[in-house]
């Protein structure tokens, strides 16, 4: 596992990886141009699971660019809500969350 040492490291690698699916969901969307009925059906079907899962990507690259912007700031690590230290064990697991755990949103 990567440590939080390296966060800059750690949230571009991400960031290029994310990238990477944006393109290729991108790229497969395209490629649905089928005419048979039931073939295009099931292209549709799974272009809503592609979208989803791009759509995801998108609010993750969001995520990632703020907390390059903390990063840069010097601000990366402290939760944006209450200014406490974000644990390293939480940010190894989530490196762009913003939140010490108990500011996190539950759902």
């Amino acid at each position: 596992m990567q440590t939080v040492q390296d966060p800059k490291t750690t949230l571009t690698t991400r960031l290029e990886q994310l990238n990477t699916r944006i393109a290729e969901i991108d790229a497969e969307l395209e490629s649905h141009q089928s005419k048979d009925w039931s073939e295009l059906a099931s292209e549709r079907e799974s272009d809503e699971v592609l979208e989803e899962m791009g759509l995801s990507a998108q609010h993750e690259i969001r995520m990632i660019e703020a907390a390059l912007v903390r990063v840069e700031a010097g601000e990366y690590g402290a939760c944006v809500t209450c200014g406490a230290e974000i644990s390293p064990e939480r940010l190894e697991l989530l490196p762009a969350t913003p939140f010490c755990r108990d500011c996190a949103p539950r759902r």
